[in-house]
């Protein structure tokens, strides 16, 4: 039956991907990591060419941002971080098209607030806004407008909002990259006896419960919980989920050819699911 569920990945024809910031980067420096850019955007581009439609969800808008200008705490004021996000973005953008248009693949930017989800007509107006994107074979690259919001730094390292974004429009697939292998029953930083789990078919409060006491790295601000969220909006909202190590990028097109990689969980859609009553829910 696994290898079913893995087999069905290579028909998925519209693919969300998410990077976070931790993936981006070098660990020793905090600058770009270049080569794992290049690669991401060549298998997304390769992706393309396959006829699939692709959205990416990335972050780092901060983290690159506090690096031009040298600001080296993590802990700042919300302004800080806006500013930053400014400068971070701009510099982000650039990179991203100068290696898209190596593969001579548009891109178009989208930055999205909570507004921009919460408001019917202002998610209205973003569906259709993807759709046509998609549709002229464009791939948006997404993060949150962090410049002009306070609220989405907090959510949770793009995780919340690359689920939101498979949502909007109506994706078949969401792959959350990150600098984890997928869902363990426990921490496996803490714990050495934590087991590994491929497949979630049904998101229990068990399942749950596994992401509270993980940690995320110093650089994203994502932990298993935010995951583990995502997974209960793109499941709800039909998408098939995977959450997998960014370590080797390559890893897109194993995924796509059915190799049992990262943890799957399996879409429900749930027509009864309301999307702003559940974040709603996170923050009481």
């Amino acid at each position: 039956m696994l290898e079913n569920y893995r087999e069905c990945m290579k028909n998925k024809k519209r693919i969300v991907v998410k990077i976070g910031s931790s993936s981006l980067q070098h660990k020793e420096t905090g600058d770009l990591d270049y080569i794992k850019m290049d690669v991401l955007v060549r298998e997304l581009c390769n992706l393309r060419n396959q006829g699939k439609e692709i959205v990416l969800v990335t972050s780092g808008a901060i983290a690159v941002g506090k690096r031009a200008v040298h600001i080296k705490a993590n802990d700042n004021p919300i302004a800080v971080k806006q500013a930053c996000s400014a400068i971070g973005q701009a510099r982000l953008m650039m990179t991203y098209q100068k290696l898209f248009s190596e593969y001579n693949q548009v891109t178009a930017q989208v930055l999205m607030t909570r507004n921009t989800i919460m408001d019917d007509l202002s998610r209205f107006n973003a569906h259709n806004t993807f759709s046509e994107l998609l549709n002229l074979g464009v791939i948006p690259i997404v993060n949150e407008n962090d410049t002009v919001s306070t609220s989405e730094i907090e959510i949770g390292d793009n995780d919340t909002l690359s689920a939101i974004v498979a949502s909007l429009v109506d994706a078949d697939l969401l792959i959350l990259l990150s600098d984890i292998d997928g869902l363990y029953t426990d921490n496996p930083r803490v714990n050495p006896d934590a087991k590994f789990i491929s497949v979630v078919e049904t998101i229990t409060n068990e399942i749950m419960e596994m992401g509270k006491a993980s940690t995320g790295s110093s650089v994203g601000t994502g932990g298993m919980n935010t995951k583990l969220i995502a997974a209960k909006i793109a499941t709800n909202a039909g998408a098939d989920m995977i959450i997998a190590n960014s370590e080797d990028v390559k890893i897109i097109h194993r995924i796509i050819d059915g190799k049992e990689i990262g943890t799957l969980f399996l879409a429900h859609k749930n027509e009864d699911f309301y999307l702003q009553d559940f974040l709603d829910s996170l923050h009481n």
